[in-house]
């Protein structure tokens, strides 16, 4: 399969990306005793519903170019085929151990370089006049996760 993407592809999957984190940070906050690492999860999930507000500003801005359609494509077999890759390599259709609060961190620590990774691969699917740099922004936000992931889980220790 052989398609080049347009930014506006991409920002699509970001945004479904972001509702699976939401879910995702929403079930472990269902699953946790500690009251305060169920705000935590519930201030993630939030987090994950204002980075898909952010993704889809973003998407509103791309030029015309940035969202053309890049081949013949009725079925969205293109789309389909960024969605099943999502959904099975980030956040969703995973097994996560919910019984601790390090294993929940430590599972959507790695969902969010996970997407990081599928990101800078789309960075190679979409040519420049397609929005290519556009990219850069949305992995920008997800590196913030990171780090913030990476902070809360230093303090679990």
């Amino acid at each position: 399969m052989a398609f080049d993407f347009n930014a506006k592809d991409v920002f699509k999957m970001a945004r479904e990306i972001e509702r699976n984190g939401v879910k995702l940070y929403s079930t472990a906050a269902e699953k946790v005793e500690n009251a305060d690492h169920r705000d935590l999860l519930l201030d993630l999930a939030k987090m994950e519903e204002q980075h898909e507000e952010t993704f889809k500003e973003m998407e509103s801005d791309l030029t015309k170019k940035e969202q053309t359609e890049t081949v013949f494509d009725p079925d969205n077999e293109a789309l389909l085929y960024l969605k099943a890759l999502a959904d099975t390599r980030i956040f969703a259709e995973k097994e996560i151990d919910m019984s601790s609060m390090e294993a929940i961190l430590k599972a959507a620590l790695g969902a969010e370089k996970d997407s990081i990774v599928f990101y800078l691969g789309m960075k190679e699917l979409v040519p420049e006049k397609y929005g290519k740099n556009r990219l850069d922004a949305i992995i920008k936000e997800e590196m913030s996760h990171v780090r913030l992931l990476s902070k809360e889980l230093a303090a679990l220790k």
